[in-house]
């Protein structure tokens, strides 16, 4: 799965945002359905490593100047979430991109 998220804050303060806020991700999966660990291999990339209905999700933020794309790869079994994941990925970190 990948959803790609415009912005025009640059990418010091996307990555200012994201860790200040990373630890919400687990928020986009329903209520008590995952565990999410958050680290960062560079500067401009956050990885995810997600676990949900016993299932092993890997993935990543990747901060672009002008954009924000996150990937999640998703095990088949957990196909259902896609769309349920999709949107709360579109709400919630467009209000994270939001300019104040």
């Amino acid at each position: 799965m990948r959803v790609s998220l415009p912005h025009d804050l640059g990418r010091e303060e996307v990555r200012r945002r994201m860790h200040e806020h990373g630890h919400e991700i687990a928020d986009y999966f329903p209520a008590g359905l995952a565990k999410v660990e958050t680290s960062w291999s560079n500067k401009n990339r956050m990885d995810l490593h997600i676990t949900a209905a016993g299932q092993r999700i890997e993935g990543g933020v990747n901060v672009g100047e002008n954009e924000v794309m996150i990937e999640l790869d998703l095990p088949a079994m957990l196909g259902f979430l896609r769309s349920t994941l999709e949107g709360a990925v579109r709400e919630h970190g467009g209000k994270l991109l939001e300019k104040n």
